[in-house]
């Protein structure tokens, strides 16, 4: 069935991008001060779109057959992510910066590049997105392939758009300091693991 290789693509790019990472909690948090949603929800997932269309075009083998490549991405990646980490572990310990009221807006341009950053140094998008979506999708064929893409496309967009504009929905529990609090230790518990796990995993 022509829809087979749609449905498969959906699944398999929600099941990849639908879990706690860098991406989705920097695009949580913007959500949640109600930031420059709308650029940065298009930049996830045209930038993924991108990736999984360099994985049908079977980009993936050059991918694999640069580990040197990668190994860079790697610890550029793992320091970024440390950086950043420790940003979000300051402003978990200073309660007075916590107030969304309070707190300057982020300034579009820092934003846009924290996401790219946060999206493109990340070794592990490429051996996902790029090798693993394409080889799945690779299974099916031609035209299957490209309906796989473009499943697993609408899949990453669907998702960033709920999370960047369903964050509003927890604005009136994101008023308290408190919660602000426990938000931002989470993120730079994430990143401090993400950032490990790259080091480690090498």
């Amino acid at each position: 069935m022509p829809l087979t290789p749609l449905l498969t693509g959906f699944a398999s790019g929600a099941g990849l991008i639908v879990a706690i990472g860098s991406q989705n909690a920097f695009l949580l948090r913007q959500g949640l001060r109600r930031e420059h949603v709308l650029p940065l929800v298009l930049i996830c997932a045209l930038s993924d779109a991108a990736l999984i269309l360099l994985g049908a075009l079977g980009i993936g083998a050059l991918v694999s057959a640069a580990p040197w490549a990668l190994d860079a991405l790697r610890w550029i990646g793992a320091a970024f992510l440390l950086v950043y980490g420790a940003l979000a572990a300051r402003r978990a310990l200073r309660p007075q910066a916590l107030q969304p009221g309070e707190q300057p807006r982020t300034r579009l341009a820092v934003a846009v590049l924290t996401v790219l950053a946060l999206t493109w140094l990340n070794p592990h998008v490429y051996l996902d997105t790029v090798v693993l979506l394409g080889s799945l999708g690779a299974a099916h064929g031609d035209p299957g392939r490209w309906l796989f893409a473009a499943g697993a496309a609408t899949a990453s967009l669907v998702w960033f758009a709920l999370l960047g504009f369903g964050a509003r929905a927890l604005g009136r529990f994101f008023a308290r300091p408190a919660a602000w609090r426990v938000l931002d230790g989470v993120i730079a518990l994430t990143m401090l693991a993400l950032a490990v796990m790259l080091v480690v995993r090498g």
